[in-house]
């Protein structure tokens, strides 16, 4: 049995969905089963969703405020009144002020930019850089990707005189600032139809109100924001991220292109996962670490060496980034480590001073995912004595609910079920550690702790081949509320097990479902093909790719986790030193086990402090796990092992040092020239004689010897300090009387049945003993 890293909940889409959708769309199965399982089950909108283009933009002035918001602008325009776009210091604000800026310049606008410093200013709308922005004469701000909470912040931007429109994304308050216009997909008195825009959406929008006209130029930076704000890529989203996608992919924008060339990445290869793993990271890496203006800067630029300049720029603060999410997940991890051990508390609340505040929502990111388990990050200022981070959680636990009970403690804090920001005093910080431990305790069973991979497209490999991987990109791009696909293969044989790579950590497969075929690469996966045993069937969940080698295209699966129900039988017969397989044997939950005295007296030294159970006079206990060390002295003593355990993996090493099934029982022939040689001799001093004796038959010294001792246990010779004598007797008695024979008849047999069997053999005759099978039937 192989058990998977995580908890598998499957779910597999009605096939008569599924069958709708591939006769009226004509797509394959894998598209059809993907479509249902994402809840897209009606062939016309499938096919809406597939075929998207501009008329899937909403008109921008179905906004509340909208044409309010175009006339302040159109009139601050016209009176050559300074305009400030106001944005945040992530991706989707660098994005928002970059479109926004551009298009108002497009308007002849005379309009510059501000964004807040994450640590001298904090985010969303600052008062003193409102007061810094009056002080250049502005007399319009917007505001974009923020504001929407800022009720004092903007009150005191309207006390100086200066109009202020927000354009936002984020969660409504009960209360609205008292701005000049208030443009939001989910505005209370509003109908937009959809409110799930991300910042740069937002701004976009307004974009489109102000040029009377869709400025598609812009749409490839409305792409990069809107996946590096995790928003549902549906409706408008999903149009804006696969247009902005296309438009990259041969964008003349030096910003796309420097981007691309320093992240190493081809243009024309660009895809959802580039944006959210390469691009959106260093955009934002400006912003996390200072100041967010080069980002601003690169997207606009439109001289290539300035472009490269800068996208190095953030290159390096991608890096350097980097650099201080390890140190600080590695120092994370040590106060777990030390502080827990292997009992891990229900909530981590970890804590470190000079913690760079800009990267803690990562480092809670790596340690929930890394231990499943709600994790707060904090960033701790003794001079100021406050505490401020970010925190990431998991199914079960509502993060911003269970934050909410210990709001005497937290006079700062946002965010949504399964992450927030905050901010309370040092002081506070065990009680806060303390209280959620306790609230989790309430809610999180035991289940929950157990990391749940969700597998919701099911396949054969006939459904499976480049061609169809190939196609999948009309159903691009993936992401939040339209995830990628999780692909699950089941009940595969394994035509092949390799461990690749320099220090063979990672595995190849050969999977195999009758004559189809497929392989399948896991990275880091390699200590997996010791449990990988031959006749054993896998059921392997991941991503299906297209491997191409030498211009030769095969489907690929890339493994994420494997599990198998079978019962497994490891064959270690013949390897004699226990080095060579103990450290391939997981020691939860294993027993060893010795049937013979003479094992204990012979135990290597590489197996000091392995507790060793000897059959028959300890008593057996529960595991899932059996080491056979020695051969039984009986098939019984092995069958009562395995019935009463029933294991999940039999390691059968079964060492014989004195295997007697090669030199077998000497035939009747032999016995009888044997007893007439003695005879005739009258006695025979095997100690002295046999070596030469044996040479001259051909046979075993150990030949004579048992010979001698069968005719002693007859009464037809006795044995005295080697010298055996003839016994006259007229007595007739059958060879299987003797006990030397009967047992040697035992052993050749047990043998034959489990030390010199084939896999196949000996794993069918475990089969029978672990069903209960009685072994005569068998």
């Amino acid at each position: 049995m192989i058990e998977s890293k995580k908890r598998w909940t499957i779910s597999r889409p009605d096939q008569q969905i599924v069958e709708a959708l591939i006769a009226e769309l004509g797509i394959p199965t894998v598209h059809a089963k993907i479509l249902a399982a994402r809840g897209i089950t009606d062939p016309s909108e499938a096919n809406a969703f597939l075929h998207m283009d501009e008329s899937s933009l909403h008109d921008p002035f179905l906004f509340h405020d909208m044409d309010k918001a175009v006339a302040i602008i159109g009139h601050a325009i016209a009176q050559q009144k300074k305009i400030a776009v106001y944005g945040d210091y992530d991706a989707d604000g660098v994005t928002s002020v970059s479109v926004l800026t551009t298009s108002l310049e497009k308007l002849g606008a005379d309009v510059l930019f501000a964004i807040p410093d994450r640590f001298a200013h904090g985010y969303g709308p600052n008062q003193e850089l409102f007061h810094d922005l009056y002080e250049k004469g502005v007399s319009l701000i917007i505001t974009v990707d923020n504001g929407i909470s800022g009720i004092d912040q903007i009150a005191y931007a309207k006390s100086l005189g200066m109009q202020v429109i927000i354009t936002d994304h984020h969660e409504i308050g009960e209360t609205l600032p008292a701005a000049d216009a208030i443009i939001h997909p989910r505005h209370p008195e509003g109908s937009y139809p959809f409110g799930e825009l991300a910042g740069v959406g937002v701004a976009f929008k307004l974009a489109c109100a102000l040029l009377g006209e869709i400025p598609y130029d812009l749409i490839e930076l409305v792409a990069i924001g809107t996946v590096a704000d995790l928003v549902p890529l549906r409706d408008e989203n999903r149009y804006f991220v696969k247009e902005g996608i296309r438009r990259m992919r041969r964008s003349k924008r030096p910003a796309i292109q420097a981007l691309a060339r320093v992240a190493g990445t081809e243009q024309s290869d660009l895809n959802e996962e580039s944006i959210g793993f390469t691009i959106g990271p260093r955009i934002n890496a400006a912003g996390r670490l200072g100041d967010a203006t080069p980002a601003v800067e690169l997207l606009k630029t439109e001289d290539e060496g300035v472009a490269i300049a800068l996208a190095q720029q953030l290159d390096s603060l991608n890096k350097e980034r980097q650099v201080i999410v390890s140190t600080i997940t590695k120092e994370a991890e040590r106060m777990i480590s030390d502080k827990y051990g292997e009992k891990l508390p229900y909530v981590f609340v970890i804590a470190g001073e000079g913690w760079n505040p800009g990267v803690v929502g990562i480092v809670a990111s790596r340690l929930t995912e890394k231990y499943h388990r709600p994790s707060i990050v904090l960033s701790l200022d003794n001079e100021a004595g406050v505490a401020k981070g970010s925190a990431r959680s998991i199914a079960g636990f509502d993060l911003y609910m269970e934050l909410s009970k210990n709001a005497d403690l937290l006079p700062h804090f946002g965010g949504h079920q399964m992450a927030a920001g905050m901010s309370l005093a040092i002081e506070d910080v065990d009680a806060l550690r303390d209280r959620l431990n306790a609230q989790a305790a309430e809610v999180l069973t035991e289940q929950l702790l157990i990391p749940e991979k969700i597998i919701d497209v099911p396949l054969k490999i006939e459904e499976i081949n480049v061609d169809i991987l190939e196609s999948l990109e009309i159903l691009r791009p993936f992401g939040m509320s339209f995830e990628k696909p999780t692909y699950m293969i089941e009940k595969l044989t394994t035509a092949s097990v390799r461990q690749i790579g320099a220090e063979k950590n990672h595995l190849k497969l050969e999977l195999q479902d009758g004559d189809l075929k497929l392989d399948a690469i896991g990275f880091r996966f390699g200590h997996m093909a010791d449990h990988v045993t031959p006749d054993i069937t896998l059921s392997l969940v991941g991503d299906l790719q297209v491997n191409e080698w030498n211009g030769h295209k095969k489907p690929q699966l890339l493994i994420e986790d494997v599990r198998s129900d079978d019962w497994q039988l490891f064959d270690l017969r013949g390897i004699r030193e226990p080095s060579r397989w103990l450290p391939k044997i997981p020691m939860e939950r294993t027993l060893f086990v010795a049937f013979r005295d003479r094992t204990f007296t012979r135990l290597p030294s590489t197996m000091q402090g392995i507790s060793v159970l000897h059959y028959g006079k300890d008593q057996l206990q529960e595991a899932d796990n059996v080491v056979l060390l020695d051969m039984p002295n009986a098939t019984d003593e092995l069958e009562h092992v395995i019935q009463t355990i029933v294991p999940d993996r039999i390691y059968a090493h079964l060492h014989e040092p004195e295997s007697k099934y090669f030199e077998g029982i000497p035939g009747r022939d032999q016995f009888g020239w044997y007893y007439t040689f003695l005879k005739k001799r009258g006695s025979f001093d095997i100690k002295r004689n046999a070596d030469m004796l044996a040479k001259h038959m051909g046979w075993k010294k150990g030949t004579i010897s048992f010979m001698s001792r069968v005719f002693s246990e007859l009464g037809f010779v006795k044995i005295e300090n080697g010298l055996v004598s003839v016994v006259e007797t007229g007595e007739k008695r059958d060879l299987a009387e003797a006990p030397s024979y009967r047992q040697r008849q035992r052993q050749i047999e047990l043998e034959k049945i489990l030390l010199y069997a084939s896999y196949v053999e000996l794993k069918q005759w475990f089969e029978t003993i672990r069903n209960g099978v009685d072994r005569e039937e068998y």
